[in-house]
């Protein structure tokens, strides 16, 4: 699939509790259309950034990022209201549309994920993943997520997510519908 452009970028902030299945949708949604992803995960278990610094480098990243005015993921760091809503007014000022996906599974599946190590896992011990949970705050209404399961194929998540960017990018006006009564008749032809 060849990447869109959309007239108006969008900013994907991937929410829910560790192994839910957010990096993994952030990661085909990536490879899918090309856009870059600002993964938390990979700062603080691939690169071993500490978590102090992880949230600095982020925000640096994400200001670098949406100058190029391309749709872009952000795969974590956006599980507590205020941080969705600090985001949200930063990437709006800088002309993004945001939209919240928020992955759900069952909190069990969702923690033997996440304890395994990284990559197929967060490498978290079981009480950083309580400690995950508790601090994970839903969405509220006014955010209008885009819930999909962690447990379905990408491809039905992709739909879920894609109706919502369809419905968020403003459509241009058709042109008028001319009857054939209004044609201009050619010069020089009859037509019996």
């Amino acid at each position: 699939m060849k990447p869109s452009i959309p007239a108006i970028p969008h900013a994907i902030l991937m929410i829910g509790i560790p192994g839910a299945g957010k990096s993994t949708f952030a990661e085909r949604f990536s490879d899918t259309f090309q856009a870059p992803i600002i993964s938390y995960t990979t700062l603080t278990k691939k690169y071993h950034v500490p978590y102090e610094a992880a949230d600095g480098l982020i925000e640096y990243m994400i200001d670098q990022v949406a100058k190029t005015h391309r749709t872009l993921i952000i795969d974590g760091s956006a599980n507590t209201r205020a941080q969705r809503a600090n985001l949200a007014k930063k990437l709006q000022k800088q002309g993004y549309k945001v939209l919240t996906v928020w992955v759900q599974t069952d909190t069990n599946e969702a923690k033997r994920r996440a304890l395994k190590k990284y990559p197929q896992g967060s490498e978290l011990t079981s009480a950083e993943f309580d400690a995950a949970v508790s601090a994970f705050q839903a969405p509220l209404s006014q955010e209008k997520p885009v819930v999909i399961s962690g447990k379905h194929t990408y491809a039905t998540q992709l739909k879920g997510v894609l109706r919502q960017i369809a419905a968020a990018t403003p459509r241009t006006t058709s042109p008028p519908v001319v009857s054939p009564a209004h044609y201009p008749r050619p010069r020089g032809i009859d037509i019996r």
